[in-house]
């Protein structure tokens, strides 16, 4: 059942939003070449510690991390390492964050030093059809206005769109309905209605949109080892439009 958030709800998933965004901000600064995705995992545990939050995902069925760390073809949930990222690797850092009873969701992929023309582009396209998919969240569209406005995007760039993984409503829980497919036709699916909170997540791959699963069960990579990149926001459907709460800027 989808849940529509009262005013006091939505201001709590802004809170922490805030911090999330103000988390990826410093991870930002952190982002060169040496440095590990288990650094970044014991920044975030202390940071959001620090401004007494925690780490939603962190125990999520199993999952053992507060962040998840996805490296190159790594398409979602990768663990993080203690191995080093290299000059030319981008990294997605995911992570939910919990304050003060509300919830926000945001992931962000990161360039490592120098990248080539092509990866830059991978990354660019990515974020701007999450913002695509944004656009497309106003009251009386439909998901599926969503899931096309980021398709017909990303494949007229000639990427591809993950199918295996979706974003999701968002509230007293991490997942809750409804799903939200990053590809699809213009006036199907779910309507959408003021107060609806969810995430928009596309992830695109430079090759196929097939994944294949590591042997932790956890970590999707695409089934051609090329890259793949994702972009998260967590957003609230008013009647003026969508509104961002993990905004960075």
């Amino acid at each position: 059942m989808i849940t529509l958030k009262s005013e006091r709800e939505i201001e709590k998933m802004h809170e922490a939003g805030k911090l999330l965004a103000a988390t990826h901000k410093e991870i930002a600064k952190m982002m060169k070449p040496g440095i590990t995705p288990m650094d970044i995992e014991k920044f975030v545990e202390k940071f959001l510690a620090d401004n007494g939050a925690t780490p939603e995902q962190k125990g999520y069925q199993g999952y053992p991390y507060a962040t998840c760390a996805s490296v190159n073809d790594e398409v979602c949930h990768g663990f993080p390492t203690d191995k080093p990222l290299e000059n030319g690797d981008i990294v997605t850092i995911d992570m939910v964050v919990r304050l003060n009873g509300g919830l926000a969701d945001s992931a962000w992929t990161y360039a490592v030093g120098e990248v080539t023309e092509e990866t830059q582009k991978l990354l660019d396209v990515t974020k701007t059809a999450l913002y695509k998919g944004i656009e497309a969240a106003v009251v009386g569209n439909r998901l599926g206005d969503i899931g096309h406005a980021i398709q017909s995007y990303a494949e007229g760039e000639k990427f591809s769109v993950v199918r295996d993984f979706t974003g999701h409503g968002i509230g007293k829980t991490m997942h809750e309905e409804p799903t939200v497919l990053h590809y699809g036709k213009p006036g199907k699916g779910t309507r959408l209605k003021e107060g609806m909170t969810i995430t928009i997540e596309p992830m695109l791959n430079a090759g196929t949109w097939h994944c294949k699963m590591d042997s932790n069960d956890w970590t999707a990579r695409t089934a051609d080892g090329k890259l793949s990149a994702q972009y998260e926001h967590t957003i609230v459907i008013t009647k003026e439009g969508p509104v961002i709460l993990t905004d960075q800027d």
